[in-house]
Parts: structure tokens; sequence; C-alpha cells
């Protein structure tokens, strides 16, 4: 099987350039997609699928981009598949005017960008050793591989099919989906138009990784409300909500954080801080892989929030909202659904590496619905960062994987 890497790396960095940054604030109102900039990317899939011979493309209202692709007559009577990948990027850094840097060929183990920010470490310096052809920013944008290389491989990996009408699968449903990065896209997922039983998320990131399991993900906001006064004058009536918020921050275990943990231990993240001296927020996104877990992190941060208030004389409140769960019990209901998947794996040249998701996908709320969803590897690497980069090879192993897949 040769994927054609041209069409391939185009199709990639004609997506990456438009702009589909998500917005959480927006997302958390209830508004879907929560930048109507997302649309600006659906309709450009919408007319390539409508090119490639898909059936059915729509977009909806919510900007879930949908389309069919017919079974072979071998496979009428097979169950469908369904292949996802989400339309939007994090709002950590900018993903606006993207600007795609393209290395081939490349000799030592980093790179080093126009702006002097480096890239460096054990995959970098692997995919270099290997002459693979890498992808960056100029340093000053994320590079918006998460989600885009995982549409680009569904996408080419379509083409390939209808390129090679003799290779018989089953019918592929395909859905592009807005704000994952958000959390709330499965919010509005179009279910009713699903007929699948089973899906695979294409938003994975180093060769080989195989996520079968993700967090448990709460999100916290602790709010205090302290007694705002002016400050020449502040003592003793004077309680700082800004104060309290920064002293609770401070008090979350420093060995649970995310720059502090890895592999399977959970972590305390607080994600923003704001407001005055009378009334101040915190948010803190909650971590674990056990549910049980959970419920002590939730614990702690009511008993953080109430000290915090009473050493200075606040007050303060607590809303813990639930954001996904942990897919690897519905998946283990399902094990013929990874199966597939490991031995496409293998059928590719590719050795399966089955590794905890240190965050969430939309699979990971699909499969919560009831459609188990593993999750694939696109080449992907430090997202949500100005030293994102992404392996063409990499990403064309993944587009062999789905094309092995759905002969299953």
């Amino acid at each position: 099987m040769t994927i054609n890497t041209t069409d391939l790396l185009d199709r990639f960095i004609r997506y990456v350039k438009i702009h589909t940054t998500s917005d959480s604030e927006v997302a958390d109102q209830g508004k879907c997609p929560s930048t109507n900039r997302q649309f600006d990317l659906a309709e450009v899939l919408e007319q390539e699928m409508k090119d490639l011979g898909f059936q059915d493309v729509s977009i909806n209202n919510d900007c879930f981009v949908y389309g069919e692709i017919p079974a072979s007559p071998k496979f009428e009577n097979e169950e469908s598949v369904l292949l996802m990948a989400h339309l939007d990027t994090a709002e950590d850094v900018s993903g606006e005017n993207v600007n795609p840097v393209i290395w081939k060929d490349l000799e030592g183990d980093r790179i080093t960008l126009a702006n002097g920010l480096l890239i460096a470490g054990a995959d970098i310096k692997s995919a270099i050793q290997n002459h693979e052809t890498i992808i960056t920013t100029d340093g000053n944008t994320l590079l918006g591989a998460d989600d885009k290389a995982g549409i680009s491989a569904i996408m080419s990996a379509v083409a390939y099919l209808k390129d090679h009408p003799e290779i018989e699968h089953r019918k592929i449903e395909v859905i592009f989906s807005p704000d994952e990065e958000t959390g709330h896209s499965m919010d509005h997922v179009p279910l009713d138009m699903i007929k699948s039983k089973f899906a695979y998320t294409v938003d994975g990131g180093h060769i080989g990784e195989l996520e079968i399991e993700c967090f448990n993900a709460w999100k916290s906001e602790v709010t205090f409300y302290g007694n705002a006064i002016h400050t020449g004058s502040g003592r003793p009536n004077l309680v700082n909500a800004v104060t309290m918020a920064s002293n609770f921050v401070n008090n979350l275990p420093r060995q649970q954080a995310p720059e502090t943990t890895d592999g399977y231990q959970g972590f305390f993240a607080p994600m923003s801080i704001e407001g005055s001296m009378e009334k101040a927020k915190v948010v803190v996104f909650l971590r674990d892989f056990d549910s049980q877990n959970m419920e002590y992190r939730k614990k702690l941060i009511d008993i953080l929030k109430d000290s915090t208030a009473l050493s200075f004389g606040g007050r303060a409140e607590a809303k813990h909202t639930f954001q996904y769960a942990n897919m690897r019990g519905k998946l283990d209901e399902h094990p013929r659904v990874v199966l597939n998947l490991i031995e496409a794996y293998k059928d590719s040249g590719v050795a399966p590496k089955i590794v905890p998701i240190r965050g969430g996908t939309d699979g990971s709320r699909l499969t919560e619905m009831g459609i188990p969803t593993p999750n694939i590897f696109t080449g992907g690497h430090n997202y949500h960062s100005r030293t994102e980069w992404l392996s063409l090879d990499q990403m064309q192993k993944a587009c062999e994987v789905l094309v092995n897949l759905v002969q299953r």
C-alpha cells in the first residue's frame, strides 16, 4: 500500500491554515460551535467530501460535518464503522495565521524555530534519525495537528479507497466535530444520524499509540468572596478575595500537578484565576484514572476552599462539574472493537502500544453514550503549544491503518 504523501501533505497544510480555534467560555454557555470560524473548515470539507464520492454529505447547525461511503458488495450485510476527528484547535496558543514549515532530510537531534524556540526530545530525535518529513510552525502559533492531522488521515484514506476500487470494505461513516477542545462537542453530537455500533477517533499522538482508556474528568469552579475597602484603611476590615484565591492555588498538592505527574498519575490543574478584592474565581481541572480517587480530589477541593475562607475571614463556594469518564470499562465489554484495530496496526507494519490518554477525546464521551470508540495515533506531538510538530511519515501510517481497519 502506498498512500499519496503529496496529497496527504497538501491536505494538512490547507487545513491548518484555516483558523478554527474554539472558545471554552462561550461553549460553557451552551453555544455550539463556540466560534463561527469552525464553519470555514467545515464548508471546505463538505465540498471535498462530495468530490471524493461521499453520500448524504451535510453540515448541521451545530457544525457537525457528516458523510457516508457505501460498502463494497461483499460487506453490504456487515455493520458500518464510524471514523471521527475534530475541527477546532485549542485556545492555549493562537491558531490564527499558522505558517507551516516543512523540514526534510534533517540531521542532528533537534529543531530550532525561526523565533528561537527549540524542539527537542526523544520523539523528535527518533524522527530526525529516521529521515522523516517533519512539519512545524514558525514558532508564533500552534500547528493544529490536533486534530487536522486526523482529518487529513481520514480524507486521504478515503481518497485511497476511491483510487483503488478493488479494495473491499464495510460502509464508512465520517463525522468531523466542533468544540472537542472545549469538552462540549458530544453535548451536541447528532446521535440520530449515526448508524454505526462502533467508532474510532483519529486524535492520538506518536506512531503506534493505541488508546483505550482515559482520565475521569471533572471541573471545579471555586469562588471566593471578600470584603472590599480602600487599601489605605484596610485594617481590620479588608478581606481580599484575590489573596484567598492565590492562597488556595498555592495549597494544591505540588506533587499532584500536570507538570509533576505522568503515566497513570492523576492531578489538580489550575486553569484560570480572575477577579477582584470582592470576588475571585479559580477554575481547576481534576483528573484521575480511578473514579474513587476522583471523589478524594473533589473532597480535597472542598476542604481547601473552606480552610482558606476561614483563615482569611471570607466566604467560598465550589461547583463540581462532570466532564467525561474513563472509557476503559465500556471498551472491555467490546473486545473485538479493539482487536480489529490491533490487527489493522499489525497489517500496516505498526507495533501497537497501548497507552493511557492523559486527557480525553470525543471518543471518551461517545463510548460513554454506548458507541465504543478507541483512539488512533496521528503522528502529532507537543499538542497545544508553539513547539507542536507532525511527522508526515507517521500520519501516512495512520492512513494505512484506516484503510486496513475498514476491510475487517
